[in-house]
């Protein structure tokens, strides 16, 4: 099965924006008074067809759902938007509401720009805590969650399976709060060639399915989010944690994990699964943590077919 779609050659150039022609891009405005940027793709589909919500990760301004979006969009009308301080959305008007309950109420915002229809939640790395937090807050219209390498919380304390972040993370705040400006200067000129290499030495990206074009618009952009910012963001999502009522949940619930994951890894979605009621667990084999852009053919059949018979059908 090839990991990309014949018509997009591995020498084209990345995309100017993730999304084709018909999209409608707009604002939201927070409880906070912050703009968020959204972008909408309505279709033709009956007035309470469930819209399709989708969360980025932390750092991501919707470069995972490249090959997912026109999948998605024969389901039902779509709805991406950029976190608080991330892409085209403003930074935090109060730069203490970055957790993930705030990036839950952001998404509340979002969700009543469109009248609140019924909602398929779907969330990428940290879009799963943001989608489950949403869920736990407003259940009200929410007919399925898809949770697509992630995890319920504490992701600080799972990094490679180990507490690493958990033991450096708070010295690299306090160090990166002391030293602002210089700390933003080094952060801003990381090459992202770079990064892309030592990721894939790491063994973060499969290098036999991931594309350079493909990864490239998101280290550019990662460098883009303020790092004091991304840091503090990256310390809430670690102390947040929905794991004591995922029992509770009762839509229907997709988990899509990555075998080789590193940053969230499998075992999590294995865990995930077990607590939720009637949950669908699909680990996908040699995947990492952005596995709908490695396999993209794998992960959207699977997200499909799920939509169509636990949502639509």
């Amino acid at each position: 099965m090839p990991s990309h779609p014949p018509s997009r050659p591995a020498t084209a150039p990345p995309p100017t924006s993730i999304f084709p022609a018909g999209t409608a891009p707009g604002t939201v405005m927070a409880d906070d008074g912050t703009r968020l940027f959204v972008e909408s793709r309505d279709g033709d589909f009956a007035a309470d067809a469930p819209r399709l919500f989708l969360c980025d990760g932390i750092l991501c301004d919707g470069f995972i759902w490249k090959y997912a979006w026109d999948e998605l969009a024969a389901l039902g009308p779509i709805t991406h938007w950029h976190y608080r301080g991330h892409g085209r959305s403003a930074p935090p008007a109060d730069p203490e509401k970055i957790s993930v309950e705030q990036h839950a109420a952001d998404l509340m915002r979002v969700r009543e720009s469109v009248g609140n229809p019924p909602a398929i939640l779907v969330g990428h790395s940290m879009g799963c805590q943001v989608i489950l937090e949403s869920y736990r807050r407003n259940p009200e219209n929410v007919k399925a969650l898809v949770l697509i390498c992630g995890t319920f919380g504490k992701v600080t304390a799972t990094f490679r399976g180990l507490p690493i972040l958990d033991m450096v993370l708070p010295k690299l705040v306090d160090t990166v709060l002391k030293h602002e400006e210089l700390a933003r200067a080094v952060w801003t000129r990381i090459p992202p060639d770079m990064v892309l290499k030592l990721a894939l030495r790491a063994g973060d990206l499969d290098p036999d399915k991931v594309r350079a074009e493909d990864i490239l618009p998101y280290l550019k952009h990662m460098t883009h989010v303020d790092l004091p910012m991304f840091l503090k963001m990256l310390r809430a999502a670690g102390e947040h944690s929905a794991e004591s009522w995922l029992g509770d949940i009762k839509v229907p619930t997709l988990i899509i994990a990555g075998e080789r994951d590193t940053f969230t890894p499998a075992f999590l979605a294995h865990g995930m699964a077990a607590a939720i009621p009637g949950s669908e667990l699909v680990v996908v084999d040699r995947g990492s943590h952005v596995v709908p852009i490695e396999q993209p053919e794998m992960v959207n059949t699977r997200l499909v077919e799920f939509v169509r018979s636990r949502v639509l059908a």
